[in-house]
This record gives C-alpha cells, sequence and structure tokens, in this order.
C-alpha cells in the first residue's frame, strides 16, 4: 500500500525535462550582433595596402598601372607624361581588352601591377601570365 501511496503523489513517477534551454545562448548572440552593427569599420576599402621590399628601383616616368583592390575590383589606366584617368573594370576579360587596346596605343610603356597585401597570389600571378602573353616584357609589381 506504501508503494500505491507514494505514485498517487507523484513520487516516482516524476519525470526529467531533457530539453536545453536556448535563451541565454540567443541572448548572446543578440549583444554580439548589435555590437558588431555598431563598431565601425576602421579600414577604407579603396587604399591598398601594398607590400614592403627592402629595395626597389624607382617606376619608370610612363607606364600602365592595374590595381587589385582588396574588395577583388580592378582598375587600370595609364601614370606619366600623359596620364588617362584610371578606369574600373567590370571583370577580368574588360581589363584584359583595355590592357590590350593600351598596349597597342603605347607599345613601349612597362605595365605596373599594384596588388593589395590581402590579395589572392593567383589573381597578380594571372595577371602577369596574361601581360606576357600580349607581348608585354616588362611587367613590375608596385611595392612601398
Amino acid at each position: 500500500m506504501a508503494s500505491f501511496s507514494s505514485s498517487l503523489r507523484g513520487g516516482r513517477g516524476r519525470k526529467f525535462k531533457s530539453e536545453i534551454n536556448v535563451v541565454p545562448y540567443i541572448d548572446v548572440m543578440l549583444v554580439l550582433l548589435i555590437i558588431f552593427m555598431a563598431v565601425p569599420q576602421t579600414n577604407d576599402p579603396n587604399v591598398i595596402n601594398l607590400p614592403s621590399a627592402e629595395r626597389s628601383a624607382a617606376p619608370p616616368d610612363d607606364y600602365i598601372q592595374i590595381v587589385l583592390k582588396p574588395d577583388a575590383s580592378l582598375s587600370i589606366g595609364v601614370n606619366g607624361k600623359n596620364p588617362i584617368a584610371a578606369e574600373d573594370a567590370p571583370d577580368r576579360t574588360a581589363l584584359l581588352r583595355r590592357l590590350r587596346a593600351l598596349h597597342e596605343e603605347n607599345p613601349d610603356y612597362p605595365v605596373m601591377i599594384s596588388g593589395d597585401r590581402e590579395s589572392k597570389y593567383d589573381d597578380v600571378i594571372q595577371l602577369i601570365s596574361e601581360a606576357k602573353k600580349m607581348g608585354i616584357n616588362r611587367v613590375g609589381l608596385a611595392t612601398k
């Protein structure tokens, strides 16, 4: 009879909840989200962080400059006595077409590639390779 009375009071028949309470995790995630939204970015995406080199020669007076920006966008222009303003290229094929046209106009101008320190190594190598295929013998990399 003792066992019957204990089961009526709920002594042994009680079940444990095996659920995870996720409310504290959601609270922490919302606080982190607000912090990341409120803190402004400290770096300017248009600034190119060039790698440094121990010793480098001064760039030539006139050259075609290709810029690989940190956000993977590309631009091309001519620097020197008769500068042509750098224009953004929507993709690599448009950049290569513009490079070919600039090289035909100025066949003696070398190409200077300014890639951000965080740029993909493969992108820079591909640009050098494409410039060499066009017959441009002087291709350089810009450093600080």
